[in-house]
């Protein structure tokens, strides 16, 4: 045999074997994701009908998520709930708050002028809450300081 085949019959030997360990390596299956996403959507659509959340809702609160699955585990949920006469649960905690709007950075714009120094009463405001603050500006952070237990 020549030095190429045997390095052929090698790697036809071994390649299966080091693709099978593809997930140990972090390489996302495309198939499993989205089972996960749907297994995902179904849990939250089915917990959105437990706790008597309209499925417009549901939607809004989890955008991320495939609309058909959450569908698809409300209606399975609705369904299962009028059969065995379940009642909605309130939700216990308030629904959370919506996300902040992005803020704006001092960085340059391309026209070369920064967001930071458009406005020139900016400083004269900004001394001013200096003073009534007690010298320190609500943007800055003063560390904070550990109490000593008593030994």
């Amino acid at each position: 045999m020549k030095i190429t085949s045997v390095r052929l019959a090698l790697m036809l030997a071994l390649g299966p074997t080091l693709l099978g360990g593809c997930e140990r390596l972090g390489i996302p299956d495309p198939a499993k994701a989205q089972a996960q996403a749907e297994a995902e959507g179904k849990a939250i659509g089915s917990a959105c009908r437990h706790a008597g959340r309209a499925i417009e809702d549901c939607y809004t609160l989890n955008q991320a998520a495939p609309k058909a699955a959450i569908f698809s585990g409300w209606k399975e949920m609705n369904d299962y709930m009028v059969e065995n006469k379940i009642a909605e649960v309130a939700p216990q905690l308030p629904p959370p708050p919506p996300p902040a709007p992005p803020q704006k950075t001092g960085k340059k714009a391309k026209d070369g002028k920064g967001d930071k120094d458009e406005d020139h009463g900016d400083k004269e405001d900004a001394a001013d809450s200096d003073k009534s603050s007690g010298g320190h500006r609500a943007d800055e952070e003063t560390p904070r300081r550990r109490r000593r237990s008593a030994e």
